[in-house]
This record gives structure tokens, sequence and C-alpha cells, in this order.
């Protein structure tokens, strides 16, 4: 792998940090975006820097030969210069629309295609597995145990899920209320179950958890609030369990809602709003996988298969 120069141009810094602020404001991306977007464009300003250039003033050669560079002494994956070329197309569209720049270097460059491999998910009687392994006669236990449910009845993201307060839980409508990416709130049903085992959990539990007042939902055994990392090793712990030797994560028990609910009839577009995507082509993904089901169901069952 070819190796970058640390030296970026101060006003290369700059404009980087000019953009990702505006960007910030305008789109409400999140903190791990806008990471990414600074390193892609901090490697660009580098390897600009390298060759003599500018980032406000590269041509559209020069941003297929940066591309090139990535894949080739780079190793990039394709992934991932698809990200940079969709950080590029809002860069020199900003400076465009500010009118800094006079003409956008990423017009006319396509992303490299890439394959979008299929969500990795549970089957139904993994998931029923998974939610049972929690001993439910101890606090931790109960908490855990209403954790997956209400993941599972509602295909939350963990980040959404670790962040419910007590006024995102409506038991009398039988709903939850989440913010999602971009500060888009939505309200998911949550289904009888989760529903049960929250009035469970907020008597038994979550009282002998807290170690003061708190409007958090589900605390940690601290009594604080619970973060990510956290609740992806109480799923692993669980998984292990219950026996279960697929690879899991939070995140998968989100693919197995989506899954689960297009394989029993759900339409895409109500499965989108459920999921938060703002794009249908994000939740199309499902179909596949249920596509897939559908021709192993054949292939085994099929006399002619």
């Amino acid at each position: 792998m070819v190796e970058l120069p640390e030296f970026i141009a101060p006003q290369d810094q700059h404009i980087i940090d000019q953009y990702l602020d505006a960007v910030w404001m305008e789109k409400g991306l999140s903190d791990s975006t806008l990471s990414s977007y600074r390193q892609d464009l901090k490697l660009f300003a580098r390897w600009c820097a390298m060759n003599g250039s500018a980032l406000l003033d590269v041509t559209n050669a020069d941003l297929r030969s940066y591309l090139a560079f990535r894949i080739e002494q780079q190793k990039s994956s394709a992934r991932s210069s698809a990200r940079f070329m969709s950080c590029c197309r809002g860069f020199y569209g900003y400076f465009l629309r500010e009118r800094v720049i006079s003409h956008d270097p990423s017009a006319l460059i396509e992303s490299p295609r890439q394959g979008r491999p299929l969500p990795k998910s549970l089957s139904e009687s993994d998931v029923e597995s998974l939610l049972a392994a929690p001993d439910t006669e101890d606090a931790i236990g109960l908490r855990d145990r209403t954790m997956l449910e209400v993941l599972y009845a509602c295909g939350l993201r963990v980040s959404e899920l670790v962040g419910l307060t007590l006024a995102d839980v409506n038991l009398r409508q039988g709903v939850v209320r989440v913010m999602g990416k971009g500060g888009k709130e939505r309200l998911i049903p949550m289904g009888d179950e989760a529903a049960a085992w929250l009035i469970r959990y907020a008597k038994e539990a979550r009282p002998l958890l807290l170690k003061q007042s708190s409007d958090v939902l589900f605390p940690s055994k601290r009594g604080q609030h619970m973060t990510r990392q956290t609740f992806w090793h109480r799923i692993k712990h669980w998984a292990l369990v219950a026996d279960i030797d697929k690879p899991i994560s939070p995140h998968t028990l989100r693919h197995a809602f989506a899954t689960h609910l297009i394989n029993h009839g759900a339409d895409l577009r109500v499965v989108q709003l459920l999921l938060g995507h703002s794009d249908l082509s994000t939740t199309q993904i499902y179909t596949h996988v249920a596509i897939e089901r559908m021709k192993g169901l054949h292939s085994e069952h099929h006399p002619r298969a």
C-alpha cells in the first residue's frame, strides 16, 4: 500500500472544516458520517498536496486519477470508494452553489459498482431461542429480555433502543417514539408481547437498577445510560447462551424484524416507514432476502427442483 504524506495545505484544511460545518447544519448528519467524510477529504487533500494541487483546483481527470490510486495503490474497496464519491459530490456541489468554484470536477464520474450483500438475519426459531435465553427472575436478565423483545418488535437501531426514555413509550396506545437519523421522528407499534414485557420490567426490574432519579428506560447495571457497546456485549452473551452459532449483533435483530415482516407478506413501504429508511431502495434489499428464502423452499420441496 502506498503511504500518503501527512501534510495538508492550511487552505484545504479550512475548506474541509467549512464544508463539514455547513453540511452538519443543513442535513444533521451523524458524528460517524461526518468523521468518515472528514477522513475521506483529508486523504484526498494529502494526495493533492503530493501532486502539487489543492482540493478546489482539481479537475475531472485529477479526481479520476485519485480514484484509480485509491483502488490500485491503497486497495480501497468499491464500497469505500463509492462513499468517497458521494462525499465529493456533496463537497463540490456545496462550493459550486456558494460560487467558490465554477465547475464540479465530480460531474460525470460514476461511483464504483459494488455488490449489495444480503443482510445477515436470524430464522424465527433463532429469534425465539435468543429471546428465551435471559433469566427473567434476575433484574439484569429481565431488562435484557425486555430490550430484546422491543428491539425485535420494533426493528430499532441500537442507538435508538439505548436512547429510549420513559416519555418515548406509550403503553396505552402501544407505540414507541424514536428519533432516527437526520432527526426524523417516527412512531412504531410494539405489539402486545413487547408491551407486556415492558410493563413487567418497569414494575420489577427498573427500580432495582436505578441508582438515582432518571428517565432512562433501560439503565445499565450501574444505573446509568447504557452504551451501544454494552448492549452489543449483552446480545453476544445471550446468543452464546442460546447456542446460536451465527454472527450476531443488535443490527441482526433489526434485519430479522424486516425480513420476517416481508416473509409474512408485509408491504415494502410499510416496512420502509417502520425502519425509518428515507429511500425505498434501502428497504428493497429485504425483498432479495425473501426471494432467497423462496428459492430455498422451492429447491427443497418441488419435485422438479
